[in-house]
């Protein structure tokens, strides 16, 4: 596998309980290294803008409105197959569907409050990331 690198949000049910670090270490724990980060709150034209290919969706409201409830931490992971990596840390969408260990299974709310978000593909994955992040930003 080729290395590469995925957006990762740790949502606002995530950092409202301090699971910030737990988090981070089970992408490191994975072989995953964080080579961007920084806390941020996202703006209601933020969260819309990045969520915008979700906007024709019944929860796309919620969805927003949860996003901008507290600070996020966005970040950039890297490695060997880091896309499919990241999803496989965090677990399904559905904590009630994800597997033991994941991030997901031990500390998401619920489906809509999950805790973390990540990339689905090469092409989300540059794109997200260049929502967040100049060049500058990410250093290996």
């Amino acid at each position: 596998m080729a290395t590469e690198r995925t957006l990762s949000i740790i949502k606002p049910d995530a950092t409202r309980r301090n699971l910030t670090g737990k988090i981070i270490a089970k992408f490191e724990d994975a072989g995953l290294k964080v080579v961007a980060s920084r806390r941020i709150r996202l703006s209601q034209a933020d969260a819309e803008a990045f969520y915008g290919v979700h906007r024709e969706r019944p929860f796309f409201k919620d969805l927003v409105q949860f996003m901008i409830s507290g600070p996020v931490v966005v970040q950039v992971l890297e490695g060997e197959g880091a896309i499919a990596k990241n999803r496989e840390v965090m677990g399904a969408t559905n904590p009630a569907n994800a597997a033991a260990g994941t991030i997901r299974k031990e500390f998401a709310e619920s489906i809509e409050a999950n805790s973390v978000h990540g990339s689905d593909a090469p092409e989300a994955a540059a794109n997200e990331i260049k929502f967040f992040f100049r060049d500058l930003d990410i250093v290996g």
